[in-house]
Protein backbone atom coordinates (compact mmCIF):
# COMPACT_ATOMS: atom_id res chain seq x y z
CA UNK A 1 0.00 0.00 0.00
CA UNK A 2 2.81 2.41 0.84
CA UNK A 3 5.31 1.10 -1.74
CA UNK A 4 5.01 4.18 -3.95
CA UNK A 5 6.36 6.34 -1.11
CA UNK A 6 8.96 4.00 0.40
CA UNK A 7 11.90 5.91 -1.08
CA UNK A 8 10.61 9.35 -0.05
CA UNK A 9 11.66 11.00 3.21
CA UNK A 10 9.08 12.15 5.74
CA UNK A 11 10.09 15.77 5.16
CA UNK A 12 9.58 15.54 1.39
CA UNK A 13 6.23 13.81 1.89
CA UNK A 14 5.15 16.59 4.29
CA UNK A 15 6.09 19.24 1.74
CA UNK A 16 4.06 17.47 -0.96
CA UNK A 17 1.14 16.96 1.45
CA UNK A 18 0.80 20.58 2.56
CA UNK A 19 1.31 21.98 -0.92
CA UNK A 20 -1.47 19.63 -2.09
CA UNK A 21 -3.85 20.76 0.67
CA UNK A 22 -3.10 24.41 -0.10
CA UNK A 23 -3.97 23.92 -3.78
CA UNK A 24 -7.15 22.07 -2.79
CA UNK A 25 -8.30 24.93 -0.56
CA UNK A 26 -7.83 27.50 -3.33
CA UNK A 27 -9.79 25.15 -5.60
CA UNK A 28 -12.53 24.96 -2.97
CA UNK A 29 -12.81 28.75 -3.00
CA UNK A 30 -13.28 28.71 -6.77
CA UNK A 31 -15.95 26.01 -6.54
CA UNK A 32 -17.80 27.85 -3.78
CA UNK A 33 -18.21 30.83 -6.11
CA UNK A 34 -20.02 28.78 -8.75
CA UNK A 35 -23.86 28.75 -8.50
CA UNK A 36 -24.08 24.99 -8.98
CA UNK A 37 -21.61 24.14 -6.19
CA UNK A 38 -21.95 27.04 -3.77
CA UNK A 39 -24.63 25.52 -1.53
CA UNK A 40 -22.92 24.92 1.81
CA UNK A 41 -25.11 22.01 3.02
CA UNK A 42 -24.55 20.05 -0.18
CA UNK A 43 -20.83 20.90 -0.23
CA UNK A 44 -20.18 19.73 3.33
CA UNK A 45 -22.51 16.73 3.00
CA UNK A 46 -20.48 15.14 0.20
CA UNK A 47 -17.25 16.00 1.98
CA UNK A 48 -18.48 13.98 4.98
CA UNK A 49 -19.84 11.14 2.87
CA UNK A 50 -16.49 10.62 1.16
CA UNK A 51 -14.77 10.27 4.53
CA UNK A 52 -16.17 6.74 4.73
CA UNK A 53 -13.30 5.74 2.44
CA UNK A 54 -11.20 5.77 5.61
CA UNK A 55 -12.69 2.35 6.37
CA UNK A 56 -10.19 1.01 3.83
CA UNK A 57 -7.62 1.16 6.66
CA UNK A 58 -9.42 -1.54 8.68
CA UNK A 59 -7.22 -4.41 7.37
CA UNK A 60 -4.08 -2.50 8.36
CA UNK A 61 -4.33 -2.71 12.13
CA UNK A 62 -7.85 -1.97 13.35
CA UNK A 63 -8.53 -3.37 16.83
CA UNK A 64 -11.89 -3.19 18.68
CA UNK A 65 -11.63 -0.28 21.13
CA UNK A 66 -13.27 0.17 24.50
CA UNK A 67 -16.78 1.63 24.47
CA UNK A 68 -15.51 4.93 25.87
CA UNK A 69 -12.82 5.33 23.21
CA UNK A 70 -15.24 4.25 20.48
CA UNK A 71 -17.66 7.01 21.40
CA UNK A 72 -14.87 9.55 21.85
CA UNK A 73 -13.37 8.77 18.44
CA UNK A 74 -16.79 8.76 16.81
CA UNK A 75 -17.68 12.07 18.48
CA UNK A 76 -14.47 13.71 17.31
CA UNK A 77 -15.47 12.89 13.73
CA UNK A 78 -18.89 14.50 14.18
CA UNK A 79 -17.31 17.62 15.69
CA UNK A 80 -14.78 17.75 12.86
CA UNK A 81 -17.58 17.88 10.30
CA UNK A 82 -19.09 20.78 12.25
CA UNK A 83 -15.71 22.52 12.18
CA UNK A 84 -15.56 22.05 8.41
CA UNK A 85 -19.05 23.55 8.07
CA UNK A 86 -17.85 26.82 9.63
CA UNK A 87 -14.47 26.57 7.88
CA UNK A 88 -16.05 26.42 4.45
CA UNK A 89 -18.62 29.05 5.43
CA UNK A 90 -15.74 31.40 6.28
CA UNK A 91 -14.07 30.46 2.98
CA UNK A 92 -17.30 31.07 1.06
CA UNK A 93 -17.98 34.54 2.45
CA UNK A 94 -14.41 35.68 3.09
CA UNK A 95 -11.26 35.74 0.99
CA UNK A 96 -9.21 32.54 0.84
CA UNK A 97 -5.92 34.35 1.52
CA UNK A 98 -7.50 36.11 4.52
CA UNK A 99 -10.09 33.88 6.22
CA UNK A 100 -8.06 30.65 6.12
CA UNK A 101 -4.96 32.33 7.54
CA UNK A 102 -7.09 33.77 10.36
CA UNK A 103 -8.39 30.28 11.19
CA UNK A 104 -4.81 29.01 10.92
CA UNK A 105 -3.74 31.56 13.50
CA UNK A 106 -6.60 31.03 15.96
CA UNK A 107 -7.04 27.22 15.80
CA UNK A 108 -3.71 26.42 17.54
CA UNK A 109 -4.63 28.85 20.31
CA UNK A 110 -7.94 27.03 20.79
CA UNK A 111 -6.11 23.71 20.76
CA UNK A 112 -3.70 24.65 23.53
CA UNK A 113 -6.39 26.18 25.73
CA UNK A 114 -8.53 23.03 25.44
CA UNK A 115 -5.46 20.81 25.91
CA UNK A 116 -4.64 22.55 29.19
CA UNK A 117 -8.03 21.37 30.49
CA UNK A 118 -8.33 17.91 28.93
CA UNK A 119 -4.69 16.86 28.64
CA UNK A 120 -3.31 18.71 31.69
CA UNK A 121 -0.70 20.16 29.37
CA UNK A 122 0.40 23.69 30.35
CA UNK A 123 1.86 25.86 27.63
CA UNK A 124 5.67 25.98 27.52
CA UNK A 125 7.55 29.27 26.89
CA UNK A 126 8.12 28.40 23.22
CA UNK A 127 4.44 27.61 22.77
CA UNK A 128 3.42 30.93 24.28
CA UNK A 129 5.65 32.76 21.78
CA UNK A 130 4.14 30.73 18.93
CA UNK A 131 0.59 31.49 19.94
CA UNK A 132 1.32 35.20 20.25
CA UNK A 133 2.73 35.17 16.71
CA UNK A 134 -0.24 33.26 15.27
CA UNK A 135 -2.90 35.31 17.01
CA UNK A 136 -1.05 38.48 15.97
CA UNK A 137 -1.10 37.16 12.40
CA UNK A 138 -4.84 36.68 12.67
CA UNK A 139 -5.35 40.25 13.85
CA UNK A 140 -3.10 41.62 11.09
CA UNK A 141 -5.28 39.75 8.60
CA UNK A 142 -8.33 41.45 10.11
CA UNK A 143 -6.66 44.83 9.66
CA UNK A 144 -5.26 44.17 6.16
CA UNK A 145 -8.58 45.21 4.57
CA UNK A 146 -12.22 45.70 5.38
CA UNK A 147 -13.82 42.45 6.54
CA UNK A 148 -17.51 41.72 6.99
CA UNK A 149 -17.09 40.89 10.68
CA UNK A 150 -20.75 40.10 11.20
CA UNK A 151 -20.74 37.52 8.41
CA UNK A 152 -17.24 36.02 8.62
CA UNK A 153 -15.96 36.40 12.20
CA UNK A 154 -18.44 34.01 13.89
CA UNK A 155 -17.59 31.29 11.36
CA UNK A 156 -13.85 31.84 11.86
CA UNK A 157 -14.14 31.58 15.65
CA UNK A 158 -16.42 28.52 15.55
CA UNK A 159 -14.14 26.78 13.04
CA UNK A 160 -11.02 27.50 15.11
CA UNK A 161 -12.66 26.37 18.36
CA UNK A 162 -14.12 23.16 16.94
CA UNK A 163 -10.88 22.25 15.16
CA UNK A 164 -9.05 22.77 18.44
CA UNK A 165 -11.54 20.55 20.27
CA UNK A 166 -11.25 17.89 17.55
CA UNK A 167 -7.45 17.91 17.72
CA UNK A 168 -7.45 17.29 21.47
CA UNK A 169 -10.08 14.53 21.28
CA UNK A 170 -8.17 12.83 18.46
CA UNK A 171 -4.99 12.96 20.53
CA UNK A 172 -6.76 11.25 23.43
CA UNK A 173 -8.13 8.52 21.13
CA UNK A 174 -4.88 7.94 19.24
CA UNK A 175 -2.98 7.62 22.51
CA UNK A 176 -5.41 4.95 23.69
CA UNK A 177 -6.15 3.01 20.49
CA UNK A 178 -3.39 3.65 17.97
CA UNK A 179 -3.67 5.50 14.68
CA UNK A 180 -5.62 3.04 12.50
CA UNK A 181 -8.35 2.34 15.06
CA UNK A 182 -8.67 5.99 15.99
CA UNK A 183 -8.81 7.11 12.37
CA UNK A 184 -11.48 4.56 11.44
CA UNK A 185 -13.64 5.68 14.38
CA UNK A 186 -13.10 9.29 13.36
CA UNK A 187 -14.20 8.69 9.75
CA UNK A 188 -17.30 6.83 10.93
CA UNK A 189 -18.24 9.88 13.01
CA UNK A 190 -17.68 12.23 10.09
CA UNK A 191 -19.84 10.05 7.85
CA UNK A 192 -22.59 9.90 10.47
CA UNK A 193 -22.45 13.69 10.82
CA UNK A 194 -23.00 14.00 7.08
CA UNK A 195 -26.01 11.68 7.26
CA UNK A 196 -27.40 13.79 10.10
CA UNK A 197 -27.57 16.77 7.74
CA UNK A 198 -30.37 14.94 5.93
CA UNK A 199 -32.55 15.09 9.06
CA UNK A 200 -33.24 18.80 8.60
CA UNK A 201 -35.79 19.13 5.75
CA UNK A 202 -34.40 22.38 4.33
CA UNK A 203 -30.87 20.97 4.16
CA UNK A 204 -32.13 17.69 2.71
CA UNK A 205 -33.93 19.56 -0.06
CA UNK A 206 -30.85 21.66 -0.76
CA UNK A 207 -28.60 18.61 -0.91
CA UNK A 208 -30.91 16.72 -3.25
CA UNK A 209 -31.70 19.74 -5.44
CA UNK A 210 -28.14 20.96 -5.84
CA UNK A 211 -26.86 17.43 -6.40
CA UNK A 212 -29.38 17.00 -9.22
CA UNK A 213 -28.90 20.48 -10.71
CA UNK A 214 -25.11 20.49 -10.72
CA UNK A 215 -23.60 19.80 -14.11
CA UNK A 216 -21.55 16.68 -14.72
CA UNK A 217 -18.47 18.88 -15.02
CA UNK A 218 -19.08 20.57 -11.65
CA UNK A 219 -19.64 17.21 -9.95
CA UNK A 220 -16.49 15.82 -11.51
CA UNK A 221 -14.28 18.71 -10.40
CA UNK A 222 -15.78 18.69 -6.90
CA UNK A 223 -15.01 15.00 -6.39
CA UNK A 224 -11.59 15.35 -8.01
CA UNK A 225 -10.82 18.10 -5.50
CA UNK A 226 -12.12 15.99 -2.60
CA UNK A 227 -9.75 13.25 -3.76
CA UNK A 228 -6.85 15.73 -3.93
CA UNK A 229 -7.67 16.97 -0.41
CA UNK A 230 -7.93 13.39 0.85
CA UNK A 231 -4.54 12.51 -0.63
CA UNK A 232 -3.02 15.55 1.08
CA UNK A 233 -4.48 14.57 4.46
CA UNK A 234 -3.34 10.97 4.07
CA UNK A 235 0.20 12.10 3.18
CA UNK A 236 0.35 14.25 6.32
CA UNK A 237 -0.19 11.13 8.45
CA UNK A 238 2.29 9.15 6.36
CA UNK A 239 4.87 11.92 6.85
CA UNK A 240 4.33 11.81 10.62
CA UNK A 241 5.06 8.08 10.54
CA UNK A 242 8.47 8.79 8.95
CA UNK A 243 9.59 12.08 10.47
CA UNK A 244 9.36 13.89 13.78
CA UNK A 245 5.85 15.36 14.16
CA UNK A 246 7.40 18.72 15.06
CA UNK A 247 9.04 18.91 11.63
CA UNK A 248 5.81 17.94 9.88
CA UNK A 249 3.88 20.55 11.88
CA UNK A 250 6.39 23.22 10.92
CA UNK A 251 5.99 22.38 7.26
CA UNK A 252 2.20 22.75 7.56
CA UNK A 253 2.76 26.50 7.33
CA UNK A 254 3.49 25.89 3.65
CA UNK A 255 -0.23 25.52 2.88
CA UNK A 256 -0.89 29.16 3.87
CA UNK A 257 1.89 30.34 1.58
CA UNK A 258 0.39 28.25 -1.25
CA UNK A 259 -3.09 29.71 -0.61
CA UNK A 260 -1.69 33.24 -0.58
CA UNK A 261 0.33 32.70 -3.77
CA UNK A 262 -2.48 30.86 -5.56
CA UNK A 263 -5.07 33.54 -4.77
CA UNK A 264 -2.65 36.28 -5.82
CA UNK A 265 -1.75 34.66 -9.16
CA UNK A 266 -5.39 33.90 -10.02
CA UNK A 267 -6.45 37.44 -9.11
CA UNK A 268 -3.73 38.88 -11.32
CA UNK A 269 -3.90 36.57 -14.32
CA UNK A 270 -7.36 34.90 -14.13
CA UNK A 271 -9.64 37.40 -12.36
CA UNK A 272 -12.68 35.76 -13.95
CA UNK A 273 -11.90 32.61 -11.95
CA UNK A 274 -11.01 34.21 -8.62
CA UNK A 275 -10.64 37.85 -7.62
CA UNK A 276 -9.37 38.99 -4.21
CA UNK A 277 -8.13 42.32 -2.94
CA UNK A 278 -4.38 42.59 -3.44
CA UNK A 279 -4.00 46.37 -3.50
CA UNK A 280 -0.76 47.73 -2.09
CA UNK A 281 -1.86 48.02 1.53
CA UNK A 282 -3.81 44.74 1.44
CA UNK A 283 -0.87 42.93 -0.19
CA UNK A 284 1.56 44.18 2.47
CA UNK A 285 -0.85 43.33 5.29
CA UNK A 286 -1.62 39.84 4.01
CA UNK A 287 2.09 39.14 3.41
CA UNK A 288 3.00 40.14 6.97
CA UNK A 289 0.06 38.20 8.46
CA UNK A 290 0.84 35.03 6.49
CA UNK A 291 4.50 35.27 7.55
CA UNK A 292 3.46 35.63 11.21
CA UNK A 293 1.19 32.55 11.06
CA UNK A 294 3.88 30.46 9.35
CA UNK A 295 6.50 31.68 11.85
CA UNK A 296 4.19 30.82 14.74
CA UNK A 297 3.67 27.31 13.42
CA UNK A 298 7.43 26.88 13.06
CA UNK A 299 8.08 28.07 16.63
CA UNK A 300 5.28 25.82 17.92
CA UNK A 301 6.81 22.83 16.15
CA UNK A 302 10.27 23.62 17.53
CA UNK A 303 8.81 23.75 21.05
CA UNK A 304 7.34 20.25 20.65
CA UNK A 305 9.69 17.71 22.30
Amino acid sequence: MFGAFKHLSGILIAIIANATIGVSLVWDKILLRKPETRNLASYVFWLGVMSVLGLALIPFGFKPPSAAMAWLGFGSGVIHLGANWFYYRALKYGEASQSLAIVGGFAPLATVLIAIVLLSSPARPGERVAFVLMVLGGFVMFLSEKLNLRQVLPSVLWAAGLFGFTNVLQKLVFNATGFVTGYVLFTLGTFAGAMALLLRPVWRRQIVRHSEEASSSSKLWYFVNRFVSGVGSFLVFLAISRAHPAIVDAISGLRYAVIFLGAYLLTRFKPGVLRENFGRSALIGKSIATALVVAGLAVLAAADP
